[in-house]
């Protein structure tokens, strides 16, 4: 199953993250490169070729909540804990 998901990065469209078959691939918007606004991680430097990882990338994992956190924003955002 390929997902995928806009990054923002005060309130600018930075990217898109997507995962696919085997890979997660983190690519910047053309327009976000060409203003030169900071990258969204120090980890993900401005760059116009896409990132490629087996794992997530450690700067998402390290936003997504976990435990009650995780549970409050299941209800909150009304989302399927099972994708």
């Amino acid at each position: 199953m390929n997902r995928s998901g806009e990054v923002y990065y005060q309130d600018y469209l930075a990217g898109i993250i997507s995962e696919e078959e085997e890979e997660y691939v983190f690519t910047y918007e053309a327009v976000y490169l060409k203003n030169n606004f900071l990258p969204v991680s120090l980890t993900l430097p401005l760059r116009e070729a896409s990132y490629k990882s087996k794992i997530i990338f450690p700067f998402f994992d390290g936003l997504i909540p976990e435990g009650w956190l995780l549970d409050i924003a299941i209800q909150n955002w009304k989302l399927n804990p099972r994708l």
